[in-house]
């Protein structure tokens, strides 16, 4: 009794427990090759599936950069051959207007919660929370 106790685990034991297609020296040998490639080998199949996800990320960062570099030629290019759109430029980002013009800035709702949300202007009071001039009230 003693000796199926420790032949149960010995290599032996083991052996003999396994299926017969495990025995094989030639399926023990694939799979610690499958095994060495999929976890231990520095170049594993898990890192290259990573790195193989980074590398099409970065890709399609290059040619979203790459098309917001086109445009931003193609404007500027507009810009540096025509005093009309150079005009319109200034007028629509920085908001410059002529000694004699009145601006008048429409904004939307989501355009406003935007603003607001990025902290760029203070909040305006609604019309009716508006106090009027001392005139005015009596």
């Amino acid at each position: 009794m003693k000796s199926d106790f420790w032949h149960r685990f010995s290599l032996a034991g083991l052996r003999d427990r396994l299926p017969a297609w495990m025995r094989n020296r030639y399926v023990l040998t694939i799979l610690l090759f499958l095994l060495w490639i999929v976890l231990l080998d520095p170049n594993n199949l898990i890192s290259r599936v990573r790195e193989i996800r980074t590398l099409n990320r970065l890709e399609r960062e290059k040619e979203y950069y790459m098309s917001r570099i086109e445009e931003d030629r193609r404007k500027l290019n507009e810009l540096r051959t025509s005093d009309e759109n150079l005009e319109k430029y200034a007028r629509e980002q920085y908001r410059m207007k002529k000694p004699d013009e009145d601006l008048f800035i429409i904004v939307t709702p989501v355009e406003e919660r935007r603003i607001r949300r990025e902290g760029k202007e203070p909040k305006m009071k609604k019309p009716a929370e508006r106090r009027a001039p001392e005139s005015s009230r009596n």
